[in-house]
Parts: C-alpha cells; sequence; structure tokens
C-alpha cells in the first residue's frame, strides 16, 4: 500500500470514528461498535459485541488462533466536549488544518482507533496472522474508570492476552509502567439543627474538614519518598459535598479520594493505611466511616520481553531513531491486567496533553508512524500468511 492510500484510508476512518458521540457520561458506544463489527467482519474476523449493561458495548475481532495471543486495544469513550463554541472547528467533524487533524477524541483515543482498524484490515489482507491469533478490542467505560469495558471482557475471560497493546496517544514512545490507581468515599456524619442554634447540632462538614486535614499532613509525610524516577505516589481529595441548605447544620457529608500508587504498591496496602489514618482520630466512633470503591494495581514491564523488543526494534526501524520510554499521568484499561503475567505496553499516536482539551488534535506524521510500526510489529511476531 501507498504512503498515500494508507493515510487517506486512515483519515476516512478517523473522521468516522470522531463523528461518532461517544462521551461519558453515559459513555454509550451501540452505534460506534455496530460500525467497527460490520467493519472487522467483513474482513473476515470472527467478531462479537459484548456489554455488561445496555448501551455501553465492546467490540472483540480475532484473526487466527492459538497462541500467542496479541491484543490490541482502543477505548472509544471520550470526555464531554464542553461548549461548542470554543472550538474552532465542530466537535464531531474530524477537520484538517495544516497537518493536523482536528475533533473530539482525534488523540484520546480515535486516532489510535483508526490507526489499529487499518491494521486490521491491512493484516487481513495479508492472509492473517502465520502464528496465534491477533484480537482487536474496542471498548467503553475507560473514562470513568468503570467496570464495563476492559474490565468485563477480562473478568468474562472473553479476551486472555498474552501480549497486550493499549492505544493510548503517547506520542509513539513506549510506556511500560504505570501506577496503579485507588478510589476511596469518606462519610462523615453529624446530627442537623437550626443554623440559628448550632450548637444543638454537630456539624458533619466541620468534621469532614478535619478528618480531610489530618490525613493530608499525614500522607503528605509519608508519600514524599515515594519516588521512583517520574512516578510518584500521590493523593487528591477529588469530590466534595454535604449539607442540604445554608440555614441547617449539616448531618452528612461525603469526599471521595483518589491514591495513585508505585508500582511496587498494592492497592489493599494502600487502602488499609488510608483507612487508619482517616479513622485515627478523635471523632465519635461510628461517625467516620470509609468506603472502598474501586481499584487496581500498577505494572512495571521488562523492556526484554518479547513483544517489547520487537515493539522497541520496529519504532527504531521506522524512525531511525532510539525507541522513546514515556510516563503515563493517568491510568488505562492495562491495569485489570496487571497481576496476569503478561507484557502490557501502551503505544500510539498523539499527544497526552491533546487529550481532554479543546480543539483536540493529531498530526498525520504521528497516524502514519504508529501505523507502521505497528504492521512491523506484527509481521516480528507472529507473521503473516501471505508476504
Amino acid at each position: 500500500m501507498t504512503d498515500a492510500a494508507r493515510r487517506d484510508r486512515i483519515l476516512g476512518y478517523l473522521e468516522d470514528l470522531v463523528a461518532f458521540p461517544t462521551a461519558y457520561p453515559p459513555g454509550h458506544s451501540t452505534d460506534i461498535c455496530a460500525y467497527l463489527a460490520e467493519k472487522l467482519e467483513a474482513r473476515g474476523y470472527e467478531t462479537g459485541v459484548h456489554a455488561n449493561v445496555p448501551g455501553m458495548d465492546n467490540v472483540v475481532a480475532r484473526l487466527g488462533s492459538g497462541k500467542p495471543s496479541l491484543v490490541f486495544n482502543v477505548h472509544i469513550d471520550t470526555v464531554d466536549a464542553g461548549d461548542p463554541a470554543l472550538w474552532s472547528s465542530p466537535p464531531h467533524e474530524a477537520t484538517v488544518r495544516g497537518d493536523s487533524v482536528f475533533g473530539l477524541g482525534a488523540a484520546n483515543c480515535k486516532g489510535s482507533g483508526a490507526v489499529q482498524l487499518w491494521l486490521a484490515e491491512e493484516i487481513a489482507r495479508r492472509g492473517g496472522p502465520a502464528l496465534g491469533e491477533v484480537v482487536f478490542t474496542y471498548v467503553t467505560d475507560e473514562e470513568s474508570l468503570g467496570p464495563n469495558g476492559m474490565a468485563f471482557l477480562r473478568d468474562q475471560g472473553i479476551v486472555r492476552p498474552d501480549m497486550l497493546l493499549l492505544g493510548a496517544p503517547t506520542d509513539n514512545a513506549m510506556v511500560v509502567s504505570e501506577r496503579g490507581v485507588l478510589w476511596v468515599e469518606v462519610t462523615t456524619t453529624g446530627k442537623a439543627a437550626h443554623a440559628g442554634q448550632p450548637e444543638d447540632g454537630d456539624n458533619a462538614i466541620l468534621r469532614m474538614l478535619r478528618v480531610l486535614s489530618r490525613c493530608d499532613a499525614e500522607m503528605g509525610k509519608r508519600l514524599a519518598d515515594r519516588r521512583r524516577g517520574g512516578m510518584h505516589s500521590t493523593i487528591n481529595v477529588g469530590t466534595l459535598s454535604g449539607g442540604r441548605n445554608a440555614n441547617v447544620v449539616p448531618s452528612e457529608c461525603r469526599a471521595v479520594i483518589d491514591r495513585r500508587l508505585l508500582p511496587e504498591e498494592t492497592v489493599d496496602e494502600a487502602f488499609e493505611e488510608l483507612d487508619a489514618i482517616l479513622r485515627d482520630g478523635d471523632e465519635p466512633v461510628g461517625s467516620v466511616t470509609v468506603e472502598r470503591l474501586r481499584g487496581t494495581n500498577g505494572f512495571e514491564g521488562d523492556l526484554d520481553g518479547e513483544m517489547l523488543t520487537a515493539l522497541r526494534q520496529s519504532i527504531e526501524a521506522v524512525t531511525g531513531a532510539p525507541a522513546a520510554i514515556g510516563g503515563a499521568i493517568g491510568v488505562s484499561d492495562g491495569r485489570y491486567f496487571a497481576d496476569d503475567r503478561l507484557e502490557i505496553v501502551n503505544f500510539g499516536p498523539g499527544v497526552g496533553s491533546e487529550g481532554h482539551a479543546i480543539d483536540e488534535s493529531v498530526t498525520f506524521e504521528s497516524l502514519d508512524t504508529s501505523a507502521r510500526v505497528l504492521e512491523r510489529l506484527v509481521g516480528d511476531l507472529l507473521g503473516f500468511r501471505r508476504e
């Protein structure tokens, strides 16, 4: 395939994908998954649409059989576009300006979606993998860190990768290490009373402020030295809500805390630590409750592994430069496989800072480089039946 034909094909797929509204909330993906399933099935893939809850569909398409199972992944949900008037062009139209394509999800992660759809087509055109199977997964519920996308496919055994490549916007660098994530909800309770006589009540918001202030001071000391390279362990209070009206002493307050963990930290240990700190105070027994909402461990890849070695060599062959090792601020769906003893890497076109931004964009060069690297990777790892 010529460079121009590859570029036109990828651009056409990206235009189609951006046109589907898949923002979370609600993260509905029925229409875009129907489109993807039709494309993949037409190219000979064994294709299924799987949903844990109605409206949140996921596509799984496989070609070949046996091991190794090389699984590609893209999340097709996006954040909300916000005010469309702030965009230079309609968010749900892939607009070409200069050497870039603009549109909601262009970088995170529909650009990777278009590249991987082209890759699936190219693998099929060349007869499929000579060894093992190749699997393409397009999932929702990533933006909410939810259980209805890649987590569902893993828990149901629908995908069992030996090697997992997630199409994150890494600017075609290899992200092989990722922090774990833990979300915890804290609830404080008190006693309602009239604001004109607050001494008759017990203010749950003030209790929460005391609890969070103590937690911030203690965790700040503990996390100061939990660093490794560019990664560090963090804590953030993300939401705080409570009270019914300004003239009522609030009887309940809730907060949600986000903890990011180094790969060597586990979510179980992190929850126990945080739970102990939040409860360690002079508040009345039963007035502070702590609930673990969700959490997954981080992972750290072996750069000498089969897939990572092949990917590094593919990057260097295509770009003529050493493969870059990038870092991740957020977390990917790879975290659901962190304890499964497989190779995991995030790799794809686009810059991470473009995701979630007004006028989100991805460059043609980044898309094309990603496509050529992945094509070479599949050839090196699995081979093609027809060369």
